[in-house]
């Protein structure tokens, strides 16, 4: 059953006549492309098989082990970057309480390592960690890339100086090449539990891999359901090329369209605080997957009202060069009731006996009618309600759509090339071997 929805009423007013029927023969092209496994990057395709192909005896192996990890840490460090952190975090976040870490419930709190290189962050985890029984879940494909590699450096050095090296092998759990690279081969030297990364997917196409499905079962959080959910959404896109009739083919023919109609800026907006790293997981899965050959939409993010209050004037009055995108939710779970007050000195009284999730659905309504007056033209996405099945529909309904709008921009979705840059001048300038004399060279421009 599909619970997502997609309107785009509200950008029909910025295009032209005709402007999203004249896509569909581009996108037949390019979905039987994607589909029959014959577009540019097919190589790097595997997630689109991997709701059918997760298999039973992973998922259960997953379950049994993140028990385990549960019942012996107080916290789980998830070491990664990009997208080898970046989507569990944005599931855990969705689907956790606002305030989890500053109590103590019968999860572990989840942390993260390796995500950036600022010394005093790692410094003081590692502070908190002497305190706290902890495991670790480290994610990368080679095992080298700079940041998490370095990161790892750190915690398990501090593990084995904390438990001795034999028990905290047992807390170490490795996602990672199958056959290769530096954790892989340090994984086997040390005995550690360890997870696939499969060769034909792409970090920021791997949360439903074990890198997301891990993590999110250590958070306790139903991954069965996150990859039936995920299912729903291949079966509804597989079934038909019409913008008419797929979800993911609409929000893709829509988004081009409004970019050749010179609104080169997507704003993903939710008016939900928990889907802040949700859009963070976007960002990075349209930026690197359509930033290429100086084409591309720029993916930039809000959290309604918070940004109203920073971003709102240049959204309703800069340059009209953006759309925003809002991913709204029906039914948002807790919620609380503004009481009366006799004295109405703020003067809320005419809001007393509302829910604040009433109120802030109010604000959502009226944002995006003053927007698209403004000039910003405005699709929703909704979702009945956030947990494990409707994120699992969600997630791979972002996934489709990403690959079909690549494609449309003529580049390839799946790799990034460019990111590459930034790293051979950070090595040069620290001085790794085989980098000397480009080393010399940056130093000259510094």
């Amino acid at each position: 059953m599909m619970n997502i929805s997609v309107n785009i009423e509200k950008t029909l007013a910025f295009l032209k006549p005709g402007d999203l029927e004249k896509l569909q023969p581009e996108i037949n092209l390019h979905y039987n492309l994607l589909v029959n496994r014959k577009g540019v990057g097919n190589e790097f395709l595997g997630w689109l098989d991997l709701p059918d192909n997760m298999m039973d005896e992973t998922i259960e192996r997953i379950n049994i082990d993140s028990k385990i990890i549960i019942s012996q840490s107080e916290v789980v460090v998830i070491v990664g970057i990009g997208g080898s952190y970046l989507g569990a975090k944005a599931l855990i976040e969705a689907l956790g309480n606002h305030f989890r870490s500053f109590y103590k419930g019968e999860f572990p709190q989840i942390v993260y390592a390796g995500q950036n290189i600022n010394g005093e962050y790692h410094a003081e985890l590692l502070e908190m960690l002497d305190n706290k029984d902890y495991s670790i879940v480290v994610i990368s494909k080679s095992g080298s890339t700079t940041e998490p590699a370095i990161a790892f450096r750190l915690l398990k050095t501090h593990l084995e100086n904390k438990y001795g090296k034999e028990h905290a092998g047992k807390r170490i759990i490795a996602v990672t090449d199958a056959e290769k690279g530096a954790l892989k081969q340090l994984a086997d030297m040390e005995s550690y539990s360890t997870y696939v990364i499969p060769d034909n997917v792409g970090g920021r196409y791997s949360v439903l891999t074990p890198v997301g499905l891990l993590p999110v079962a250590v958070a306790g959080f139903n991954i069965r359901e996150l990859l039936r959910g995920a299912a729903e959404m291949k079966e509804h896109v597989f079934a038909s090329s019409l913008i008419s009739e797929n979800i993911a083919l609409l929000y893709a023919a829509a988004r081009t369209a409004l970019y050749r109609a010179g609104k080169p800026i997507e704003i993903m907006v939710s008016y939900t605080p928990s889907l802040m790293f949700l859009t963070e997981w976007w960002k990075q899965l349209f930026g690197e997957s359509e930033g290429k050959q100086n084409r591309g939409i720029f993916p930039a993010g809000n959290v309604f009202t918070t940004d109203l209050h920073s971003m709102g004037q240049y959204i309703q009055e800069g340059l009209r060069v953006l759309f925003e995108t809002v991913i709204s939710i029906d039914k948002p779970g807790k919620d609380i009731t503004i009481p009366f007050d006799i004295s109405d000195a703020d003067g809320l009284n005419y809001i007393a006996g509302k829910s604040m999730n009433e109120v802030n659905h109010t604000a959502e309504l009226g944002t995006a009618l003053a927007h698209v007056d403004g000039g910003v033209p405005n699709i929703r996405i909704g979702l009945p309600e956030i947990n494990e099945r409707n994120l699992g529909q969600l997630i791979y309904f972002f996934e489709f759509s990403c690959a079909i709008s690549g494609y449309l921009l003529g580049v390839n979705p799946f790799d990034q090339p460019g990111v590459e840059a930034y790293k051979k001048n950070m090595f040069a300038l620290l001085g790794k071997k085989g980098f000397e004399k480009e080393g010399e060279e940056l130093k000259k421009r510094l």
